[in-house]
């Protein structure tokens, strides 16, 4: 085969049904008519002799070829990414380009809102991308530059990623403004926190044994009555008496919004590490430089 003569977009839309395992979806991503995803097919597979994918109830299915095929082609794609985008300058204000973002609840609620709001005023034609991170293997999707940046609780998971820590949260109690228990008082105390109703959080990932550990030492135990997502916290805990231990900056979040009082836990807290993980090979583009010292910037506002 003549590979001067291949089209580069020919492996764009390959990666993509790839991926999405359907033309449709592949045709939705790459901003493409269906019939034009079928056709770059038609000429890929006719330039490289293989039906490449097949149509079964379950979606595309792959050919062994196009199964060797796709690891090369994914890598090869985001090492020409890379590549162009480290080769331009970035101006925020100016230019045009996406960046997509994995979040976890917490980031959702923390970080968001403000890198929103600063890519709109600072580089008004950057779109911005937020996607839950709960559904997805971060590392594949950072390893396909799916993703440019992971906010959460993270580790580097290996050496081909970077990780910077943030800034640290510690956990605290949140419960409805007028609460019985905050009539005369605005703290809370060791046996209170035993007998007050408990909402877990079941959609954080945050591990809070550490309650049950240290009401045991006085011989108490923690009644869960509800256990619930975090997004419906703020409307359970302002229509009952129970009482959630979450991060605290989230919990300021929405005392914000709805009436609620957040208040310190009545022994030490555990410290929570939020941080941002990224590709290494994106390590000196200027469009993700920006994008980090800006996460970085409002993180320290924090």
């Amino acid at each position: 085969m003549n590979w001067r003569r291949l089209d580069l977009n020919l492996l764009v839309v390959f990666d993509a049904v790839m991926q999405e395992r359907s033309a449709t979806r592949a045709a939705e991503k790459l901003n493409m008519s269906q019939p034009a995803v079928s056709h770059a097919l038609a000429r890929l597979r006719t330039a490289l002799r293989d039906d490449l994918f097949v149509r079964t109830p379950e979606g595309m299915e792959p050919t062994p070829q196009a199964e060797r095929l796709a690891p090369s082609v994914r890598q090869a794609l985001a090492d020409l990414r890379a590549a162009l985008d480290g080769a331009r300058d970035f101006e925020p204000a100016e230019v045009e380009r996406r960046f997509v973002v994995s979040v976890n609840n917490y980031a959702a609620l923390v970080i968001a809102p403000a890198l929103a709001a600063t890519v709109s005023r600072e580089a008004p034609f950057v779109t911005l991308d937020l996607r839950p991170s709960g559904t997805i293997n971060i590392a594949e999707q950072l390893d396909r530059g799916d993703i440019d940046l992971a906010l959460g609780s993270l580790a580097a998971p290996a050496e081909r990623f970077s990780d910077l820590r943030l800034f640290e949260d510690r956990f605290a109690c949140v419960l409805r403004r007028d609460h019985p228990l905050l009539r005369s008082r605005k703290t809370i105390d060791v046996p209170s926190l035993a007998t007050l109703p408990h909402l877990e959080l079941s959609s954080t990932g945050d591990g809070t044994k550490f309650i049950d550990d240290e009401l045991a030492r006085f011989g108490l135990e923690r009644r869960i009555a509800l256990r619930a997502p975090l997004l419906s916290t703020a409307g359970i805990l302002a229509q009952s008496d129970m009482v959630a231990v979450m991060a605290e900056r989230a919990a300021l979040v929405f005392a914000d919004r709805v009436p609620l009082e957040v208040v310190a836990l009545p022994f030490t807290s555990p410290r929570l590490t939020v941080a941002m993980l990224w590709h290494r090979r994106v390590d000196d583009q200027p469009a993700h430089s920006w994008l980090r010292s800006l996460v970085t910037r409002l993180s320290r506002s924090l």
